[in-house]
């Protein structure tokens, strides 16, 4: 027990310890942000961000009555300090309620946003050269209301399609650093989106718990999956659906012999046409013109019927249904 090890023998457990590193490399772990989502559930979230951002522009431009842009930037995720380090001051910084989850979203507006839009619900252009760096009074909170109540509402809406999250307003503040509605240090996914407004920029930001949205992830694998797996039969039956409430004309025709125009102006009273139809042949069912069924002519009750006895196979694309071989026309006889 109390031999000493060679340098031979301390020299290959060193090597044995420098193999074993580099057969398993070591990952980096930010215990900061232990809340971490993964990117695939990012990428659910920007493309949820994606539809939220095409009904915003709609819903915006038919508010505002002027044309304008929305584009989503980016989709990230952040500790709050960080989120709040990149607002400017002072701005307009809104709280959010995230029923029925538990636990505080923000939504900020830039001043080079909020007032140009102030402007044009005051009946002005929005066209201002000047950039105002205030904050905003309690008079023009009670104008935005129904902006908010706007962004809110497409919110709720795309948020709709992974699960039912009911935004709503809880406060609002000038100064980002005056929210406190999370640890500095916790996670959230950031959200930032572009707003044009002719010559205007401006950004409006959202943030959102990582803890939340880590609630949310089985609803995320359930939509998704659902969507890649069963998309394309629940997109047949809504289009057949829709399809059920339409009108067809259905017509049934017995297909004789041909007659030429000639003989057709010749017909005088007491001419006989014979038409040469056997009994058991079938006649033509046509749907809206066009060729479908072949069918047997029956009895129901005190009516005439029809049986399908066939299905016609679906004409090909640029050519005429079926057509059913003619016989001689016959002449007119006296």
């Amino acid at each position: 027990m109390n031999r000493e090890l060679s340098q031979q023998e301390i020299d290959a457990v060193f090597s044995n310890m420098a193999e074993r590193k580099r057969d398993s490399p070591a990952v980096r772990f930010d215990f900061r942000r232990p809340d971490r989502i993964p990117k695939s559930q990012v990428r659910a979230i920007h493309l949820l961000h994606d539809t939220f951002v095409r009904n915003l522009v709609s819903s915006l431009s038919a508010y505002l009555r002027s044309y304008l842009t929305v584009n989503l930037v980016s989709v990230e995720q952040l500790s709050y300090a960080e989120f709040l380090d990149g607002l400017p001051s002072p701005t307009c910084i809104v709280s959010l309620g995230l029923s029925p989850y538990d636990g505080n979203g923000v939504l900020e507006l830039n001043p080079s946003l909020v007032f140009p839009i102030l402007e044009m619900l005051l009946g002005g252009t929005g066209k201002t050269s000047t950039t105002i760096q205030r904050e905003i009074t309690e008079i023009e909170q009670k104008l935005l209301d129904g902006l908010f109540r706007i962004i809110l509402h497409d919110l709720r809406e795309a948020w709709k399609g992974v699960t039912a999250v009911d935004f709503t307003i809880e406060s609002m503040e000038t100064e980002p650093q005056l929210l406190h509605q999370l640890a500095p240090n916790e996670a959230v996914v950031a959200v930032g989106v572009e707003v044009r407004i002719g010559e205007t920029v401006g950004m409006m930001n959202i943030a959102m718990p990582s803890i939340v949205i880590k609630m949310m992830r089985q609803k995320f694998d359930q939509q998704w999956s659902v969507r890649k797996t069963h998309a394309s039969v629940t997109e047949q039956l809504r289009v057949l659906a829709v399809l059920r409430e339409g009108a067809l004309n259905l017509e049934a025709r017995l297909e004789g012999p041909t007659l030429a125009v000639r003989d057709l102006l010749a017909l005088t009273e007491g001419h006989l046409l014979t038409f040469d139809y056997p009994v058991d042949r079938s006649v033509e069912l046509l749907v809206n013109d066009t060729h479908r069924f072949s069918a047997q002519v029956v009895g129901a009750g005190r009516k005439r019927a029809c049986q399908v006895d066939q299905i016609r196979p679906v004409p090909a694309q640029g050519k005429t249904s079926e057509e059913v071989p003619s016989e001689s026309p016959p002449d007119p006889e006296g």
